[in-house]
């Protein structure tokens, strides 16, 4: 049996941060640093070439902790932050930075080796979800919630195609080659994102996973600008999604604006 190891804590500005490992997979686990005892839980999937700490997600995690009371949890994807690449890792990292350098699609690249990672990844997110419900402040009868862009929505939604415990979920960003059959198959609440004038992703593409998904609640959010430019207004919209789907008591609390 799996089991949460904390390793370190600090707290700042109302927010606790844990960081764990569970079987040796090393994450990370904010909190309020007071409040309930128990509170709904959203665990986020990092970028490709980031990890578990990244700004950006760090961001995120003080929204959803200060505006929505949950918890929220990361852990580093194979490969990514405190883990070292296996060989096909490097092979794989390799031929993306050749097809950047020479002008070539990078996302033929990036879809296969993403797909290859969320084979490794889905089940260590099946096992730390198992190991965080285990403790009391989160418990195994809460709404858990999946939060992941870019390389986080390759393995978000495998994952929570085949994970009876997540019941609402922020995705996009990402192709839909290897994710279009999984995203068939998910039928709990979606938010989904693509960057309009993505020099990656085709427009098309993106509306393409978007259609896939058989959830009767999802919503398109189509934001100007290219791939890496997502405006940080997002992340508050993801909050207002989760605290509607995870955490009703809080609704009139959230910002709206």
């Amino acid at each position: 049996m799996n089991t949460v190891q904390f390793t370190a804590g600090t707290t700042s500005d109302g927010m606790l941060e844990r960081d764990f490992t569970v079987a040796g997979i090393p994450g990370v686990l904010w909190s309020p640093a007071s409040g309930p005892e128990r509170a709904p839980l959203v665990l986020m999937g990092h970028g490709g070439g980031t990890h578990k700490k990244w700004p950006g997600m760090v961001g995120r995690a003080r929204r959803l902790v200060a505006d929505g009371g949950f918890h929220v949890a990361a852990v580093d994807a194979p490969g990514h932050g405190g883990r070292p690449r296996t060989p096909y890792d490097e092979q794989e990292i390799a031929a993306l930075y050749r097809a950047r350098e020479a002008g070539e699609p990078e996302g033929p690249i990036v879809v296969r080796y993403n797909a290859r990672l969320a084979e490794r990844a889905v089940p260590e997110w099946r096992a730390t979800l198992d190991a965080l419900q285990r403790l009391p402040e989160i418990g195994a009868e809460g709404p858990v919630g999946y939060f992941g862009l870019n390389m986080g929505t390759a393995i978000g939604v495998p994952f929570v195609a085949t994970e009876p415990r997540i019941t609402a979920a922020v995705l996009g960003v990402h192709w839909p080659d290897a994710l279009a059959e999984a995203a068939r198959r998910i039928t709990v609440p979606v938010e989904f994102l693509i960057q309009w004038d993505d020099e990656h992703i085709p427009r098309s593409s993106g509306l393409a996973l978007f259609d896939a998904f058989a959830s009767t609640e999802k919503t398109l959010h189509a934001n100007a600008g290219r791939h890496k430019e997502l405006p940080r207004f997002e992340a508050d919209s993801a909050v207002r999604f989760f605290t509607r789907h995870l955490h009703p008591s809080r609704t009139a609390a959230v910002p709206t604006a």
